[in-house]
């Protein structure tokens, strides 16, 4: 297997089902924590390592290093291996998801960005999701006609903050996620809820259908509910843990134990609240970018820039809505007809935001 991501926390946790199912590690493609690295190439023993700059090549513990995106897809045609797992973050995932549709090879996604923005551009008839909310609408479809889909969220840093406090947020308290620890970029991602309009943008190209929403759900054990026509409705119920969906990525069959049951008796209540845009503003757009998917990248580049200029002390947590919603006006008209035209509007809407 190629594994695009090592050292985040989806190549970590697909390391450790590896090493338990005995899967062969053919590639490992990390960015600058060379230390963890070094020490996935000492038990895993990958024919091939790239990382992301040239300046850390030295630092690698292995005879066959290179470095950069153009390292990443050459190694992709390059490397014998069918299946790619790709956990990069944000827009830079994209052409390694293309390069490895394009080689025919099986993509397991994990980087959000590559369905958001080019959707319409993959194929995902043989794509498997890697995230608990797609995966468990994934777990839940039969051969019943599903009449609408529901993916749950946590609600993020600031699902309980008193709404008149949200302009003098600091970074440090959007960092802080009330039930787990992730990445900078998608913990901000879920205070602001941008990181469910990608998911139901996700959701809408993995199953084409419209018909999907989302709930707050702060105990993250419910991940995804599926409403039939006959009026049925199933829930997937599961612990928040990455590793049921990529060992579902690794095998064709899981026929063992994974995670602990839900001890149900032990759970006090399970609420569900509607999500309101008077504390995310971006739900305001919910209906309108699942009608018009290919302003995806409108708002994957736009909310890039803005979560980027927040970390960085630039703007307010509010003005990372405000930005990303007026950005979405200004390029309201745009469709990309090819994948070059799709990185064009990319880089304007960065310039755009920029400014």
């Amino acid at each position: 297997m190629i594994l695009l991501g090592s050292t985040g926390s989806i190549g970590i946790n697909t390391l450790k089902l590896a090493k338990k199912f005995n899967i062969n590690i053919e590639v490992l493609v990390a960015g600058k924590n060379i230390d963890l690295l070094n020490k996935q190439i000492k038990i895993f023993k990958p024919s091939f390592v790239v990382i992301a700059s040239k300046n850390d090549i030295y630092k690698v513990n292995h005879t066959s290093v290179t470095a950069g995106e153009n390292a990443i897809l050459e190694i992709i045609e390059k490397a014998k291996s069918k299946k790619v797992l790709n956990a990069l973050s944000g827009f830079f995932g994209l052409r390694p998801s293309l390069k490895t549709i394009e080689c025919e090879k099986q993509l397991c996604l994990a980087n959000k960005e590559s369905l958001v923005v080019a959707g319409e551009f993959l194929k995902c008839d043989d794509l498997i999701p890697i995230d608990s909310e797609h995966f468990a609408l994934w777990y839940l479809l039969q051969d019943k006609k599903v009449h609408s889909m529901i993916i749950t969220a946590s609600g993020g840093s600031f699902r309980d903050y008193p709404l008149e406090e949200l302009k003098n947020v600091s970074i440090k308290e959007a960092l802080k996620h009330p039930n787990w620890s992730m990445g900078d970029k998608i913990t901000i991602d879920s205070a602001t809820m941008t990181n469910k309009l990608y998911e139901l943008l996700e959701a809408k190209h993995l199953f084409n259908t419209k018909k999907l929403d989302a709930v707050i759900e702060k105990q993250s054990l419910v991940h995804g509910i599926i409403n039939f026509k006959d009026g049925s409705t199933t829930a997937h119920i599961a612990n928040a843990n990455m590793q049921l969906p990529i060992s579902y990525a690794l095998k064709d069959v899981v026929d063992e134990k994974i995670l602990e049951h839900v001890n149900l008796l032990e759970i006090d209540s399970l609420t569900f609240e509607k999500i309101s845009s008077k504390r995310y503003p971006m739900w305001e757009i919910k209906d309108y970018i699942l009608d018009n998917p290919h302003l995806g990248v409108v708002l994957n580049a736009a909310n890039e820039i803005a979560v980027s200029k927040f970390l960085n002390s630039k703007i307010s947590f509010l003005d990372i809505s405000k930005i990303t919603l007026e950005a979405l006006s200004k390029f309201s008209y745009i469709h990309a007809k090819s994948i070059d035209e799709l990185f064009e509007i990319d880089k304007e809407v960065r310039v755009y935001c920029e400014s």
